[in-house]
């Protein structure tokens, strides 16, 4: 699997000293352009034990990897600064964990330089210090190099390169198409949040569904109404050092209960984030969520237009997007889509929209993500598809002929069979899917 190389490179290293935490910022897109050490915020943490204990948390998960854990290089953190907030975003080595924390207007009091997203260095010595961060006193925290209060001995930067797998930057983009189809399903208050995550099994590797009962959740070891699977409860393990501050959790996933699950928390002036994949073993770039989207003609097309009129807002409205493009609500989802898979937009539960961000990866090696799409064009360059009738049709390949059905996505390949549809369509739907647009396009035109 192809492995893209991040280098990461610091004005100098982050600290937190006498009440200053000061994040070293590495390259970044912003509102103003490419910066190499872009400044976003000075000012107060209104909410300094939540925030340094949710910003480790974020951290904690870039480290981890919690399908079989082994020691690895830890990715660090990204940040984006949309005017009225901060996120901080990081992904799980294992590919199965997404977390995110919303530092929001209420907990922020200060000056916005610039907005946009870029990486934050957070090292082992910072680690130990936002560990003992406590109390109720405000916190100053400075998002760029002017606000560091401790450089290296002779001033040079601070340099880190480590290695991006290609299912975790896919995951970027499988999640936030995910999560947009999430429903919520629970709200607990602040004590029966706390009980109910206390009480989940100890065994980390544990799989089971929470169900609402009242105004309660029920853990089961099978599936209920209304539920949300959980598979791996350790991979909830980072919400443990917060759950003192918990004012509420709120748990998202879809309709039917399967798949994966976003868990939030409520804190004073922030939410803490957790997407987790359907399995502990199954990252979210196997998802392939995006590929239907990715697969129109026209949507790399519409992401340009719509990419265009971005400009780190915290929230994006589809409405408001479609009437500035001239496009209809469909393909600027499509667009999103596509803009996602390059890390340029998020998603956010607890907002249900879309927020800008540029995640400071390569766009070209992110958007040469998905094996399957390609494989499909192949196939239809290839005169491969024959359609067979209004949902239906074959798809001759070197394993044979395989038949299809568009509507529900189904196939007579090893792939359908083993997957039923629960990790994204085949390329074999895909390519039928492909051929039938492209057929109508020539109809048209005739």
């Amino acid at each position: 699997m192809t492995n893209a190389v991040q280098a990461y490179s610091y004005a100098g290293p982050s600290t937190l000293t006498e009440g200053h935490l000061g994040l070293s910022t590495s390259g970044g897109r912003t509102a103003t352009g490419f910066l190499d050490h872009p400044r976003f915020f000075s000012g107060l943490l209104t909410q300094a034990a939540p925030a340094a204990a949710g910003l480790l948390a974020v951290a904690d998960v870039a480290l981890a990897r919690y399908h079989r854990p082994q020691p690895g290089f830890t990715r660090d953190p990204v940040v984006t600064c949309g005017g009225d907030r901060l996120r901080f975003e990081s992904f799980s080595a294992c590919g199965g964990v997404y977390a995110r924390l919303d530092v929001l207007g209420p907990a922020l009091d200060g000056e916005v330089f610039d907005r946009g997203t870029t990486n934050v260095d957070v090292n082992n010595p910072l680690r130990e210090a936002l560990a003992r961060v406590g109390g109720r006193d405000p916190l100053h925290v400075g998002v760029g190099p002017d606000e560091l209060t401790v450089t290296t001995a002779d001033g040079a930067v601070v340099e880190k390169k480590v290695p991006l797998p290609s299912r975790w930057l896919r995951g970027f983009a499988e999640v936030q198409v995910i999560a947009a189809g999430f429903d919520l399903r629970a709200e607990l208050p602040g004590p029966q949040a706390v009980r109910f995550l206390r009480g989940l099994p100890k065994r980390a590797a544990a799989e089971v569904w929470a169900v609402p009962a009242g105004r309660e959740l029920r853990v089961t070891d099978r599936a209920g109404a209304g539920g949300v699977h959980l598979a791996g409860v350790g991979r909830l393990a980072t919400m443990t050092r917060l759950l003192r501050f918990a004012k509420a959790l709120r748990v998202y996933g879809p309709a039917d209960g399967s798949g994966s699950s976003a868990w939030e928390l409520e804190l004073p002036g922030m939410r803490y984030t957790l997407a987790l994949s359907p399995q502990a073993w199954r990252g979210f770039s196997g998802e392939g969520a995006v590929l239907d989207d990715l697969s129109r003609d026209e949507t790399a097309d519409d992401a340009d237009l719509i990419g265009v009129l971005l400009n780190f807002e915290p929230t994006l409205e589809l409405g408001v997007l479609a009437a500035r493009s001239g496009l209809p609500p469909q393909r600027v989802r499509a667009a999103l889509t596509q803009l996602g898979t390059a890390g340029r937009v998020g998603y956010d539960l607890a907002e249900a929209a879309h927020f800008h961000r540029e995640l400071p990866y390569d766009r070209a090696h992110v958007a040469a993500l998905n094996p399957r799409l390609t494989s499909a064009r192949k196939l239809v360059e290839a005169g491969s598809v024959r359609l067979t009738g209004a949902d239906s049709a074959e798809v001759t390949t070197d394993g044979g002929v395989r038949r299809v059905r568009m509507e529900e996505g189904s196939c007579t390949c090893e792939w359908w069979f083993d997957h039923r549809g629960s990790r994204g369509p085949c390329k074999h739907v895909l390519a039928a899917r492909i051929a039938v647009r492209e057929n109508v396009v020539q109809e048209t035109r005739a």
